[in-house]
């Protein structure tokens, strides 16, 4: 744990030096990777919520861990606030605040510009900001009362509640990185990508439960991200086939950037290995009875939801590529080492690790 805190420490601080370096970038970058682990925390959550309303075995199977991870939602809220000082490096339209509605002059009609120039103002921005961390970090505080862990009206609640929060802090934050640019649709798509990350992380430790879950639970696991996996192809792909046939500019530019450069193999990859390939295998029975598959199945998910999430952030900022291979990853890790220690702090895991010991 030692040398871990150390590696993080490190990390931090070559983090803070890139921030310095490329601004733009690094933020973008650390975006990415808050978004990623906030998918983790939430929607995990939330499929535990999705079990309290509908029973079954999957579900006390991966209920234990998720709550646990959840308790550190508090700690991912913090660390959004580099977003919030580094906010006119981030995005544009704030640069241009005082200016009000003729920011959208000539580009939008004026009620829309009036409408736009007061929802896209700094101060509300950062106070949205805080009202959605704020809500996620106390669903997630109550989620931990015993008296609320298996409640199915507070879990409803919570759903609609994470569901009409998720879409308007993916508006907020990703969105608006290129503010004239809209759909209906991407508030639901990124909400679901959230929940599709959390079961495809429940998944991942279920495998490394000791015992192992019967196989009926892996079998509702599978079917549970093959759903996901659908209904974010299906999300995805009627956003893009309503947008590029109307072919309106201030809504096909988001398409326009993401099939330029490497943005376009970057698409390919995730209809590849996003969507047809775990379709594919989880189609088969046995594939969704076989745990080892099926972890690393849904490891690959875990992946490949990353990438969707760069692709989602990146692209969106005039950056070059040359920024983008080092800023990225480099956030991405030290996310990835700070999520580590939460993991191997947690009473469960330790459970796990105690279990293979004892088995061994």
């Amino acid at each position: 744990m030692n040398k871990a805190f150390f590696v993080f420490i490190v990390l931090a601080l070559i983090g803070i030096a890139a921030w310095l370096i490329a601004p733009t970038a690094f933020l973008a970058a650390y975006l990415a990777a808050w978004w990623f682990c906030c998918g983790l925390m939430m929607g995990g959550l939330a499929n535990v919520w999705v079990h309290n309303l509908t029973g079954g075995r999957w579900g006390e199977a991966i209920r234990a861990p998720l709550l646990d991870l959840s308790r550190n939602m508090w700690l991912l809220a913090l660390l959004f606030l580099p977003l919030l000082l580094g906010m006119h490096e981030l995005y544009a339209w704030s640069l241009q605040a005082a200016a009000g509605p003729q920011r959208w002059a000539g580009e939008l009609p004026v009620q829309n510009a009036q409408f736009k120039s007061l929802w896209l103002t700094p101060w509300f921005f950062a106070v949205r900001s805080l009202c959605y961390l704020a809500v996620w970090t106390l669903l997630a505080h109550l989620s931990q009362r015993p008296a609320l862990q298996r409640s199915a009206r507070f879990s409803a609640a919570a759903l609609i509640l994470y569901g009409v929060t998720v879409g308007l802090a993916a508006m907020d934050w990703i969105m608006s990185l290129m503010p004239l640019w809209y759909s209906s649709v991407f508030g639901l798509l990124a909400g679901t990508g959230q929940m599709l990350a959390g079961m495809a992380l429940a998944v991942v430790l279920a495998t490394r439960m000791r015992p192992v879950p019967p196989v009926i639970v892996f079998r509702d696991l599978g079917n549970f991200l093959m759903m996901y996996v659908m209904t974010w192809a299906y999300l995805a792909f009627t956003q893009f086939l309503i947008i590029w046939s109307e072919n309106l500019p201030h809504e096909i530019i988001w398409y326009v950037v993401r099939m330029q450069g490497g943005w376009l193999f970057v698409a390919w990859l995730l209809a590849l290995f996003h969507f047809f390939v775990p379709l594919l295998i989880l189609l088969f029975r046995n594939a969704k009875e076989a745990p080892v598959l099926l972890g690393w199945l849904a490891t690959g998910l875990l992946v490949f939801h990353l990438l969707d999430v760069w692709w989602m952030i990146l692209p969106s900022l005039n950056v070059g590529w040359v920024q983008w291979l080092w800023t990225a990853p480099l956030a991405s890790i030290v996310f990835g080492v700070l999520a580590w220690m939460l993991v191997k702090r947690s009473g469960w895991a330790q459970a796990i690790h105690e279990g293979d010991a004892s088995h061994g």
